[in-house]
């Protein structure tokens, strides 16, 4: 059975809720990572992501700048990083400098990896499409990376920047 909802209400049971790191090097070459909970696999074949962020976001600019982006999916253990990712602007913070979070270079983009995400997704910047107070950048995977060592995700749990990973059964 089903009941009436407005949206605020309706919206809060997508928990738990995937979360990504987008990664993009700006127009002096910083990688500036953003922390966002709106992605999702946009192609099977190609291989095909996309994420959704605001024009403001300074990684909107640097998206547009590079052309590519890293989609990151972060491990349990980085709730802290994440949550700092997702408060901080990159127009006046050096996000990886200040926490310290270890990166690689990509393979095939002019970005980062970072070493202990789940896996990370190189992508190139393929089109973007204008929803509503949001902008969807879809990039084709051109890489892939797995850690070596099993982990957990990272998911946003609940309102109010929550963070945790979800039990299996």
């Amino acid at each position: 059975m089903q009941k009436k909802a407005d949206y605020a209400e309706a919206i809060k049971t997508k928990y738990p809720e995937q979360l990504v790191i987008a990664v993009a090097k700006d127009k002096n070459g910083k990688a500036n990572p953003i922390t966002i909970g709106w992605s999702m696999i946009a192609s099977g074949e190609p291989a095909m992501l996309a994420i959704a962020l605001t024009p403001k976001r300074y990684t909107t600019a640097a998206i547009r700048h590079s052309k590519c982006f890293t989609v990151a999916y972060p491990s349990e253990d980085m709730a802290e990083l994440a949550l700092f990712f997702g408060t901080h602007s990159g127009r006046d913070t050096d996000k990886f400098a200040e926490t310290g979070c270890k990166t690689s270079p990509a393979d095939k983009i002019d970005s980062v990896i970072i070493d202990d995400a789940v896996a990370n997704f190189e992508c190139t910047l393929e089109s973007e499409h204008t929803a509503g107070d949001h902008i969807i950048f879809v990039g084709k995977v051109v890489a892939c990376h797995v850690n070596t060592k099993p982990k957990g995700r990272l998911y946003s749990v609940a309102t109010n920047r929550v963070l945790g990973g979800v039990i299996k059964k």
